[in-house]
This record gives structure tokens, C-alpha cells and sequence, in this order.
């Protein structure tokens, strides 16, 4: 299942994951979906998925959540791994289509959930924008300011030297994303010349206000719920009490409720994080009740809450992705048939 992009002023595309709801509560088309895609994994026909059939499901998942492929790095085999256990339970056993139904609805509306909370705008660059410019009133002085620019800073270089300095000057909105023509110069100069290349621009810009923390503190009954979902991840000793090296653990299952990233992915966060950290002392290692580990959790949030308030942390990035993309399984694509 791919999350269509709906459309945006300005020629844009937003992926907010309100496809994926859309989807997942509609329970007949969500059934037929399931159905069919069961199928398409089940290859021996027994009526259940072994830990072989899932992989290609785990596969598509894991390149839904943007992560490499599997083999590459320790850490993203870990989430693989992470993925495969939530199918099977973390034991070598085979999936029923009911477990498969219940898995899969969890894990889209968790891909839903993080895309609503930082939906990714899509910009589509083929070539319109560009020609509109080249075509436009304001070409050929801004070429000759940049040609003068670039001249007088290096008389010496060569005509093409000259071109990738004055293409590294154009803009998204001019149908050029900046600095990514430099690395088409250096992959194939005849690719700039005799072929159109259509590409995607994606733009995320993440705001960390606190106000995801906010909310979730002012109603009890959904913090209730995500601290235990939370303690539910942390390892108990026999006595059933907690250790305070798990706060990084369980925040970082709060983090997706509360609108926080995951520990590690911002820098900046990080040092927010780790200042709400040191206030409760949560590195000396002490054994807490579940209690008293939900106490200082819900005080580290506010911790964090009250320093983003007072300085929001914004986050914001961009990259190309060329066309077309391949996939390994059709699991995460929608089906013709639906």
C-alpha cells in the first residue's frame, strides 16, 4: 500500500497518511486488501505465511519506513528483525491470515500516524519549471548577472566549469534543484544534453513545539494507556520492578504519541532530551516500581515539553529520489483489483 499524495497549492503533493486510515477503516476493502496480498505471499498454499513468505513483506515494510536493505547496516537489521518479530511473535512459527490482518492494520496505521504528525511534501521536477524560465522574461539577464559573477571570480576556468557554476545557481522554483545538477555533471554530461530526466523533490520540515507533549499530558487516559504501552517494551526483574537505564527505552515509545523524534534522529533533540535526562537522574541506575518509573517518565516529558516551548526546535530537509523505483514486493503497492 503506497500513500497516494493529495494535492498541495503551488504545485505540491503532501503524503499525511490519510490514505492509509482511509484504508485500513474501510474493513471491507482493508479485508479484500489483506486477501490478496495473502495470497500473493502464501506460495506453498497451506493457508499461512512461514518466516520465508513473510520476507518479502518485511522487505517492502522496512523500504516503506525508508530504511536500507536488509544486510546493509546492524541497525536497520535490527528494526527488520523488530518487524518480523511482531509478525511471528518472535518464534519460528507460521502466521495465520488473522495475525497477518491484525499485524499489518498496527504497522500502517503507525506509518499513518507518523506521516500525520510530519507529512513529507512532494515536488514532481520534469522539466516543466525549467522550460517555463529558460522561455521567461527574466532568463537571459539573470544568465548574463551570473555569467559576469562567475567570470570575475574565475577567469580561468572552462566552458563547462562555467555551466555547473551557473546551473548550481538555479532553484526549486526555477525547476532545478540546486546543488543536484552537479552530481548529474559528473554522471553523464549527455544526459544533460539529449535526455529528459524526471525526478522527485521531497521537502520534510519537522517542528518540535512541545505541543505533542502538551496534549498528550492533558488527557489522562491516552497517557495512561501510552505508559503502559511503553512499560510494556521495558525488561522487569523478578521482583517486577524497573531499572532507570529503560527511560531512554520507553520515551522512545512515547516519542511517535508525543510528537517527539526517535532518540538519535535530531541532534538538537538529543541534547533537549538528555538535559530532561539529567534532572531526574535517570543514568545512576536505580530500581523503581512501575509507578514510580511512569512518575519520572511523565516528568521527563514535561521537562521536555517546557524547555521546547520556551525554544522550538525546526528540523528541515530535502533530497531527490530519481524515477522510476524499484520494489521487491508488491505488498505495500495497491492492487488493481481494488
Amino acid at each position: 500500500m503506497e500513500e497516494s499524495p493529495r494535492k498541495k497549492s503551488g504545485g505540491g503533493q503532501v503524503l499525511d497518511g490519510s490514505n492509509i486510515i482511509e484504508l485500513v477503516g474501510n474493513k471491507e476493502v482493508f479485508s479484500t486488501f489483506v486477501e490478496h496480498k495473502f495470497e500473493e505471499l502464501d506460495r506453498d498454499r497451506d493457508g499461512e505465511l512461514s518466516v520465508k513468505e513473510l520476507q518479502p513483506a518485511v522487505a517492502d515494510i522496512g523500504a516503506a519506513l525508508g530504511l536500507p536493505a536488509q544486510g546493509s547496516s546492524p541497525d536497520s537489521d535490527h528494526i527488520y528483525s523488530e518487524v518480523l518479530n511482531e509478525f511471528t511473535h518472535g518464534k519460528q512459527q507460521k502466521v495465520s491470515k488473522t495475525e497477518f490482518k491484525e499485524v499489518l492494520s498496527d504497522i500502517l496505521l503507525g506509518m499513518a500516524a507518523g506521516l500525520k504528525r510530519d507529512p513529507i511534501v512532494i515536488l514532481r521536477i520534469d522539466g516543466e519549471d525549467l522550460e517555463e524560465f529558460i522561455n521567461g522574461p527574466t532568463f537571459e539577464p539573470e544568465m548574463v548577472a551570473s555569467y559576469s559573477e562567475i567570470k570575475s571570480a574565475d577567469g580561468s576556468g572552462s566552458l563547462r566549469d562555467y555551466i555547473a557554476k551557473a546551473l548550481a545557481k538555479l532553484t526549486v522554483e526555477q525547476g532545478m534543484p540546486l546543488h543536484q545538477i552537479l552530481g548529474l555533471l559528473a554522471i553523464s554530461w549527455n544526459l544533460l544534453c539529449n535526455h529528459a530526466l524526471a525526478m522527485i523533490w521531497t521537502s520534510l520540515e519537522n517542528d518540535f513545539d512541545g505541543s505533542g507533549i502538551k496534549r498528550l499530558l492533558s488527557n489522562k487516559f491516552e497517557l495512561d494507556k501510552t505508559l503502559n504501552a511503553a512499560i510494556e517494551t521495558v525488561s522487569k526483574d523478578r521482583s517486577g520492578k524497573l531499572s532507570k537505564e529503560y527511560l531512554r527505552v520507553a520515551l522512545d515509545a512515547v516519542g511517535p504519541t508525543a510528537g517527539l523524534p526517535p532518540l538519535g534522529a535530531v541532534e538538537q533533540m538529543d541534547k533537549v532530551v538528555q538535559d530532561a535526562f539529567n534532572l531526574v537522574n535517570a543514568d545512576d541506575g536505580k530500581l523503581l516500581k512501575e509507578d514510580e518509573f511512569k512518575k519520572i517518565l511523565t516528568e521527563i516529558l514535561g521537562s521536555i515539553m517546557l524547555q521546547l516551548e520556551g525554544t522550538p526546535i525546526s528540523v528541515y530537509s530535502n533530497s531527490v529520489v530519481h524515477e522510476p523505483l524499484a520494489s521487491s514486493s508488491t505488498l505495500l503497492q495497491p492492487s488493481s483489483e481494488l
